[in-house]
């Protein structure tokens, strides 16, 4: 090979390598400075109270839902809750969110209600919802251990004396599901302790967010028989709503945003119906499992004779067969007529 050929190759390879050189060392040179301009310079201002989730309109603060975060000292308003003005975070548990906040937003003092204030129930109670006071018996009302924010279902237990005799049946049965307490014994919070604990009170009525209609069969509930309070754990409100999705009776929109809102939506629905139930016989083998009916009337020497039957009229037939007709728990006793 020429010889000029070999030199202007070696000349182009050593071009070549210079050139990488120094673009490898500009770029490497240019990524120092990108790295350090990522670190965030520490926050010169006041640690200020902001809500650590989103809360909207008619949530229950809890002692999850705020906490303190140092805030630039150029954007602190003075409807901000700041921590070097000896304010405890603890007087907050119990009021209602007025105004929507976003998480890491900081809470101003007009975006919540307190215990007291007027409207304050109004602004707990979610659209189209209504406020519900339901006395219950100390040993029915879980120990006060139920707070505001706190879900519950409603139980309910009478005795059915149905049409006959014997003893009335017992029963209690689940009549309402997902009720959020809003207030127990006319108190939003039931304070709290030295230990940053709420102080458990027993209390005699707990007030409760339903539906209207919902609101309609509590009512007509207090005249049937009592009413207990059963505590809901937060994992049931995730496990119904699967059972739901699975069963179909949820179908779920294509959009995120759309699925969210009706996740939240349903898992803080309140329902009626659909519940279990419990007789004196499922606890003890001495207690009836049925309504009690009629019982045979004894006649003359001993002989035994179907009860008397009513009709609408007023009159009585107490010879001849009788039926039983069971009209939910009423009984009535027909008299069927023989051939003569």
């Amino acid at each position: 090979m020429d010889s000029r050929k070999v030199l202007l190759l070696v000349g182009a390879l050593i071009v070549a390598a210079i050139t990488a050189f120094m673009a490898r060392s500009l770029i490497v040179g240019s990524a120092a400075p990108q790295a350090a301009a990522m670190v965030a310079p520490p926050i010169n201002g006041p640690e200020v109270l902001v809500a650590t989730k989103a809360l909207p309109v008619g949530t229950i603060l809890d002692a999850t839902a705020l906490k303190y975060q140092p805030w630039p000292k150029e954007l602190v308003e003075n409807a901000y809750f700041i921590k070097k003005d000896g304010f405890d975070q603890r007087t907050l548990i119990g009021t209602v969110v007025r105004n929507a906040i976003t998480a890491g937003q900081p809470l101003t003092q007009g975006a919540l209600v307190k215990p007291g204030d007027r409207g304050f129930l109004a602004a707990a109670l979610g659209p189209g919802m209504r406020a519900v006071t339901v006395p219950v018996q100390t040993q029915t009302s879980v120990a006060g251990f139920v707070f505001p924010g706190d879900r519950i279902d409603l139980i309910l237990t009478q005795a059915v004396p149905g049409g006959g005799d014997g003893p009335p049946l017992k029963a209690a049965e689940t009549i309402m599901r997902n009720l959020r307490v809003l207030a127990t014994d006319q108190r939003t919070d039931n304070g709290v302790g030295e230990d940053g604990k709420s102080v458990v009170r027993t209390f005699s009525n707990v007030t409760i967010e339903a539906t209207p209609k919902i609101a309609e069969q509590i009512a007509v509930a207090q005249t049937l028989g009592s009413l207990s309070l059963s505590l809901r754990s937060i994992a049931d409100n995730n496990s119904d709503l699967e059972q739901a999705i699975a069963s179909g009776n949820v179908t779920m929109p294509d959009d995120p945003k759309a699925e969210k809102a009706m996740l939240t939506r349903i898992a803080s629905s309140p329902s009626a119906g659909s519940g279990t139930m419990a007789t004196g016989a499922d606890v003890s083998r001495f207690q009836r499992s049925t309504v009690p009916g009629k019982a045979a009337q004894a006649g003359p020497a001993g002989a035994s004779m179907p009860a008397a039957a009513s009709f609408p009229g007023g009159g009585a037939v107490s010879a001849g067969p009788m039926v039983h007709i069971v009209r939910g728990n009423a009984v009535t006793d027909v008299a069927v007529e023989g051939k003569k």
